[in-house]
């Protein structure tokens, strides 16, 4: 219930902004506007003060929205009220009524990313797990516990130090992910400013983001490294019957090495467990209990995962609750914050769509109404500044793909008004017939494909 009632409280939040900026705009250039409505179908509720004003309603379907304006298109228009339609209007005032609506997502992105900044944020310390093996963290001697104080980009200096480089300092996990995600995205070779715990001088190691060849999916951050942040091996539950519990393992229990080989975090004891291949012999852990420490021997049970492949559990929670950090920046920092983050995420939203339009990119990426859905959920559930920042960012997709220059879409009829200036004269009423059906089957199939990837990644397919 919690994942519906979100998904339509953001749908109806990003429509409203969206059709309120169509509105204001064109009252401001002086047309009349018929309807503003909330949703499709069946009407549930409505309001005009008088026949000249504006009628307000809301309908049973909130999936969408729309502003109707006196157009002589579609309906007779009195001569007297010529100036008041929207079709009458110079071409100007046209564009910018079709262009508010994007912008108004746009703005509204802004304000959203500003008040979360401003509110403020808890967030893990950018300590990190052990990396995946084999990733590109694990090859720069990244190890686990390693806190990330700054990320670098250019060449350093000839002496060997950073003067020469760019350095921005990372705040937070989060913060270091979409840094690394930036960097990616322009190809660029980045390095870490790393401070160790227990060790007075920090270090810097390289990574070469180049190699993913500005391709970034939802697998980008386990190939760097980034497995998430650092949290002790220790052993938070175990599960009645499980594995765990027959070897003796308690809730409390450190588990210190596997096999004789040191475990660093929770992220490794995890990696370690999901390797034991089926009818080897069992794991001797040494763990650490009320100060001494145990040897006990523990058989991974082998399960299958939802992605259809064989992984190795002991049916136990584990990892200690990582260090967090509150990031919270004061009222004109967090504007200008929510300013460059909404410009950077509308930029890597256009990035990523000429990718997919050129094939660089997989179009396994394009999501809809399921995932919107259910990270609308997710994100509720974490809390009101990550609810937010979910907002913020569907509000820039919607800002984005509506400037698609595609029939239906906002864009497509900025593309007839860039015809028109160039021409002298609008479409003809046949070109745009053809023109809007082709824009409709194109629609439909986006929306097939972001649907089929939907039920895909439910059935961890995708």
């Amino acid at each position: 219930m919690t994942t519906l009632l979100s998904f339509l409280l953001t749908i109806a939040v990003l429509v409203t902004v969206h059709e309120w900026g169509h509105y204001r705009m064109a009252r401001a250039c002086g047309v009349r506007v018929l309807r503003f409505s909330v949703g499709f179908g069946p009407v549930l509720w409505r309001r005009q003060a008088d026949p000249e004003a504006t009628e307000w309603v809301v309908c049973a379907l909130p999936l969408g929205g729309y502003v109707r304006m006196l157009d002589s298109r579609e309906d007779t228009v009195a001569q007297q009220d010529w100036h008041k339609a929207f079709d009458h209007r110079p071409l100007v005032q046209r564009s910018l009524i079709v262009a508010a609506g994007p912008l108004a997502n746009l703005v509204l992105a802004v304000l959203l990313y500003a008040l979360a900044a401003w509110w403020g944020t808890q967030e893990p310390v950018a300590r990190v797990a052990t990396p995946a093996a084999g990733s590109v963290m694990e090859r720069a001697g990244v190890q686990a516990g390693d806190r990330v104080v700054a990320l670098c980009t250019g060449a350093p200096s000839p002496l060997g130090r950073g003067d020469g480089q760019d350095c921005e300092a990372v705040e937070s996990l989060t913060g270091l992910q979409w840094q690394l995600t930036r960097a990616a995205l322009d190809r660029q070779t980045v390095s870490l400013q790393v401070a160790q715990e227990g060790r007075a001088v920090g270090r810097s190691v390289t990574l070469d983001l180049s190699a993913f060849g500005g391709e970034v999916d939802e697998r980008f951050l386990k190939r760097v490294g980034l497995t998430g942040a650092y949290s002790e091996a220790l052993i938070q539950r175990v599960v009645d019957g499980g594995a765990a519990q027959e070897a003796g393992v308690q809730p409390g229990d450190r588990v210190l090495a596997v096999d004789g080989v040191g475990v660093r975090d929770a992220a490794a004891l995890r990696e370690r467990i999901r390797a034991h291949a089926a009818g080897a012999p069992p794991q001797l852990w040494r763990v650490e209990r009320q100060g001494r420490e145990l040897e006990l021997e523990v058989r991974p049970r082998p399960t299958v995962s939802a992605d259809g492949l064989s992984v190795a559990r002991v049916e136990a929670a584990i990892g200690g609750s990582p260090e967090w950090v509150t990031v919270r920046k004061d009222p004109l920092q967090a504007l200008g914050h929510g300013l460059s983050q909404s410009l950077e995420m509308s930029w890597l939203t256009v990035r990523m769509i000429g990718r997919m339009i050129v094939g660089e990119a997989s179009l396994r990426q394009l999501s809809g109404p399921l995932t919107i859905a259910d990270a609308a959920g997710q994100s509720v559930q974490r809390g009101a500044t990550q609810y937010l920042g979910f907002l913020a960012l569907v509000s820039i997709s919607l800002f984005v793909l509506n400037l698609v220059p595609l029939p239906m879409l906002d864009g497509g009829h900025l593309m007839y008004h860039l015809f028109e200036a160039f021409t002298g004269r609008p479409p003809s009423d046949l070109w745009l017939e053809r023109l809007q059906r082709i824009g409709m089957v194109l629609l439909l199939m986006l929306m097939a494909l972001a649907l089929t990837n939907d039920v895909l990644r439910l059935l961890g397919l995708n």
